[in-house]
């Protein structure tokens, strides 16, 4: 009946007449985003391979992919790595390293160590909501609980992800709240929260990645751990030049917010970090939300072409800003 009452969803959901440039489909393990004709990404909300969501592949406006693609599956530039690193960085995410002691970051399916054993969280679909179109854009609701290993639920997630339709952009916007259960603690730790794993051609080491925020700040010694707006990390593949910029919303708590961004190729930017990044021991802050009580966390994900500067990244965060 479960099953039958989901097809019947799933069937009104597409059957929506929509504009041609923005298509969402729907189903009971992922959400697939086409933009003009064209695959963008999938929103994988379910199934034994999924301990938190993430979207997987990012796609820039050409086509060409941005975001890494092991361990989901396996792509000739990554071949030659011999011991790939952080299988639980998928596409990009949203999650924390210290929710009551449980990490939700560093997790992967959860029947392998050490992502079972019980310091480890999980991120589970309760429910996915309507598609709505408007214009050029698509948008998706879905509900998630985090839970421990044993189900048990700290906080609830409700998630709005739209996707605007435009001839060299791809962009996309999270708005995330997150309403506590239980008392809940978020620790001062660098593993959070909004993040991505770019493809190893854009990483900074050993690609042919920069990285770049809003303050003129340039390369991971620079910019990580700091402050800022917006962060860019911008590269070449094959001879097409490729960025990507989060926007940290003003009205986000702790704005402006800091920036977990290696020269690796892990992208996030992380409002639960203070001491962690500033090395001051005095500074370390929690951050905690009482029974029924939310934060709102807004951010901006820009898939260009070009560095920063011809993207004009600033004048964009100025337009995502309220007022104006």
């Amino acid at each position: 009946m479960k099953t039958a009452t989901f097809l019947l969803v799933i069937a009104a959901l597409v059957s929506r007449p929509a504009p041609a440039q923005v298509k969402i489909t729907p189903g009971p393990e992922k959400v697939a985003i086409e933009i003009n004709g064209k695959p963008s990404t999938d929103f994988y909300i379910a199934g034994p391979e999924v301990a938190k969501p993430y979207l997987w592949p990012l796609r820039a406006a050409s086509g060409t992919y941005v975001t890494r693609m092991w361990p989901m599956q396996k792509a000739e530039e990554e071949a030659s790595i011999q011991k790939p690193d952080h299988p639980h960085q998928r596409g990009l995410w949203f999650a924390h390293a210290s929710v009551n002691g449980l990490d939700f970051w560093n997790t992967a399916p959860m029947d392998q160590r050490p992502y079972n054993q019980p310091d480890r969280g999980k991120i589970v679909l309760k429910k996915l909501g309507g598609v709505k179109y408007d214009k050029d854009k698509g948008s998706v609701a879905a509900t998630f609980d985090w839970t421990n290993v044993k189900g048990d639920v700290l906080l609830t997630e409700q998630r709005l992800t739209t996707f605007y339709a435009d001839t060299n952009l791809r962009t996309i916007d999270f708005d995330i709240t997150l309403t506590a259960v239980q008392k809940v603690t978020f620790g001062d730790e660098k593993d959070g929260v909004f993040g991505l794993r770019l493809r190893p051609i854009l990483q900074e080491d050993k690609g042919t990645g920069h990285i770049s925020n809003a303050d003129g700040g340039m390369g991971e010694k620079a910019v990580w751990g700091k402050p800022s707006n917006w962060c860019d990390y911008s590269g070449d593949i094959n001879g097409e030049k490729v960025g990507l910029a989060i926007l940290d919303h003003p009205a986000n708590p702790g704005h402006p917010v800091r920036w977990h961004v290696r020269a690796y190729g892990l992208f996030a930017a992380n409002p639960f970090g203070n001491a962690t990044f500033t090395g001051d021991k005095s500074q370390a802050k929690e951050t905690v939300l009482e029974p029924g009580k939310s934060l709102r966390y807004r951010y901006r994900l820009i898939i260009h072409p070009g560095d920063a500067k011809s993207a004009d990244i600033a004048g964009l965060w100025r337009k995502y800003s309220p007022g104006n």
